[in-house]
Parts: C-alpha cells; structure tokens; sequence
C-alpha cells in the first residue's frame, strides 16, 4: 500500500481527487490535510467583492470530492515536512506520514519587507482569511458611508487591479459611499507588469474613468494605521488598506531541506517532481518551475492538476513521468467591478459585456465540476 499524502486543498488536488475518482487505485491510501474544507476558487474573488457571487458560490467542498476519491479529510494547517523521516505536520503536534506527497498549499502575502504591513490592512491571500474578514470588512466600509473614506489597494497586478476595480463599483454603485476615495500603488511605473502594454492601456483608462487613482514607481517604506510612507517620504492617507502584493513563499519548504529558489518557492522539474526529493510533487503558486519561470498565474495551477494527477498514480506505480508543458499564451480576463471586462491573448485586446459574460461562464463552469459528486 502506497500512503499518497496531499498537503492543501488548491486548484491543482481538487482536479486531482476528481482524477482519483475515476481512477480508484486498491493499492492506493490517499489522505488530505487541508486548512480548509470549503476551499476559495480566486477566479470569483472580484465578483464576489464586487457583489455578483454570495460568497458561497466561490467555495469548493473538499468533502465529497474525497468521498468519491476514497481519500480520508483532515483539517489542519501543515507547517513542517521531515523528508528523512517521511512525516509532515502541524505546530501542535499532530503528523502523517507518507510514501508519496504532493504539496498545493498556495503562497503567504509578500510582506516582508514591509515593516508593520502584516498588522495593518487586509491581506487578500489566503483568500479564505479574507472572505472570513470581508463581511466585517464591508460593514465597517457602510458604517462610514456618508464620511469620506481613503481605501488604498497595494500590487497593480492583475489581482490588484481587479480588486480596487470591484470596491470601487461596490462600494460607489451598490453601497452609495459617497466620499469613497480608491487609490491602487505599486513599485512599478505602470499597471500590470510582465502583461502586454495594449492590456495595461485598456485598463489604464477604464481606472480613470472610474475614479481609482493609480500611483507608481516608489515603495512603501513603512505601514501605519493612518496611512503609508512611501520611500520618497510622501505620505498616502488611507482609512484601509489591502494588501494585492506579489505571492511570497511560506517558509516550511525550504526549512525541510526541500530545493528551493531564492525566494523560497519549491523548484520542480517538469513532472512537477521535486529537484531534491523525488517522492515530494509539488504545484501551483508555491512552485519555481526549473525548465522555465512561470508567472504567479491561477491558469498553471488549474492546468497542472490533471497531469499531477495522473503522474502521482505514475509514481505510485513506477512509472514514467509525464512532462507540463506551459503554454506561451493564455486567454486573460479582468473584470472591471460591473458586469464588463478586459480580454487578452498574446497581443490581442478587446473589451466588453461580452467579455465578462464569458469569464462568468467560464468561472461558473469550473465550478460546477467539483459539485457533482
């Protein structure tokens, strides 16, 4: 019997308990320690906070999806990995061994260097922690409806934009605040680094005709519960602020003596194998894919679960290997907090209703896979 441990419950395990359930292995013993049971899709995040999706509508219940894997749930939060002894764990005590384990544990906010930044604001991952916090978020936000009210959204990726793009529409549009002021700051001269310029132009100019002010090119020296100093010295007055920034490593990995790229992310090769420890896979954000860097992307965690699945039953067996091979391109949707959105591919920009009517349907279909079991 072959003890497959999976540490997470990410985009990537839950494609692989749906490949587990059709293909049930006798000498298989598939176990699951997740933090949490009802695990946040983050494709629906904007549209949950913009107020088109109940918070439910973006939770996938781990529960019947092992049921049908005929894999065993526990809920606990692993923090250590001993691969010499084959155990994993939590900080009270409690561990697993394994012959096999697969790691999709998602990333930790990139704070860091920030001083204070992890006591002040709102961090948006793990985004379970922020739909826990949202409701209390968003009735403190009601509560100063009438006053002017400063909300600052710090990382003008795509997840950063998404985010000032939907409180802004919720908070103007559906909660009438009326002295709402939404700034989006990053270290970068521009919106969406590392994304096609004529992407960062439509969205350049749908924030400006929203109202949310963009401000580039300095960092944030320090954290405060009034506002932000930035390197410069000037100071940014916010009420609230919401960390968008730059996925970080959780520290556990490279603490077990895993391979581990300079800033802590697990490195892979293309099977998704650990570098050092060939019975240790791993996917999604908390990955450094070795054969080529590959962006912070939703889209590779999502695309890497049904290989991941099929090489841990190859592994489990014996058996070769099979490779991930990214593609160059990918289909891109930002929505913009109403029901409209921005499309990308490679150098192909549109916009439109129609935009976000296909991401709706997109998002709603990826869903609906894990809620038929």
């Amino acid at each position: 019997m072959t003890r497959l441990l999976l540490v997470g419950g990410g985009h990537s395990h839950v494609q692989v308990l749906l490949g587990l359930a059709a293909r049930r292995a006798a000498d298989l013993q598939v176990t699951v320690v997740s933090r949490d049971i009802l695990t946040p899709y983050s494709g629906m995040l904007p549209g949950v906070v913009a107020g088109h999706y109940e918070p439910a509508d973006a939770l996938i219940d781990l529960a019947p999806l092992c049921e049908a894997a005929g894999a065993e749930l526990l809920q606990a939060e692993v923090d250590r990995l001993d691969p010499a002894a084959g155990t994993a764990g939590t900080g009270d005590g409690r561990s697993w061994g394994y012959d096999l384990v697969s790691i999709n544990c998602g990333s930790a906010p990139g704070l860091g260097p920030i001083p204070s930044a992890t006591e002040i604001g709102v961090a948006v991952k793990p985004i379970s922690g922020f739909l826990s916090r949202w409701e209390h978020l968003l009735a403190h936000l009601r509560e100063r409806r009438g006053d002017t009210f400063r909300l600052v959204v710090v990382g003008a990726g795509a997840g950063g934009v998404e985010m000032a793009l939907a409180l802004n529409y919720r908070l103007r549009e559906r909660e009438a605040c009326r002295g709402l002021q939404v700034s989006l700051i990053d270290a970068a001269e521009s919106i969406l680094p590392g994304h096609d310029p004529g992407l960062a132009r439509r969205l350049d100019a749908i924030l400006a005709r929203q109202g949310v002010d963009f401000r580039g090119g300095t960092r944030i020296a320090e954290a405060l519960s009034d506002g932000l100093i930035m390197d410069t010295g000037d100071i940014i007055a916010a009420d609230e602020v919401l960390w968008v920034t730059d996925a970080g490593a959780q520290p556990w990995p490279g603490e077990a003596g895993l391979a581990v790229d300079r800033r802590g992310f697990i490195r892979v090769d293309a099977g998704l194998r650990s570098l050092s420890h060939p019975n240790v896979f791993a996917t999604g954000d908390i990955v450094s894919f070795a054969p080529e860097a590959l962006p912070k992307a939703g889209v590779y965690a999502v695309r890497q679960g049904p290989l991941l699945a099929d090489n841990l039953l190859r592994a489990a067996a014996g058996r070769p290997l099979r490779d991930y091979r990214p593609q160059r391109h990918y289909l891109v949707l930002i929505s913009t907090g109403n029901r409209y959105a921005v499309a990308a591919r490679g150098r192909w920009t549109a916009e439109g209703a129609w935009a976000w009517r296909w991401k709706d349907w997109i998002d709603r279909r990826f869903i609906r896979r894990f809620r038929r079991h």
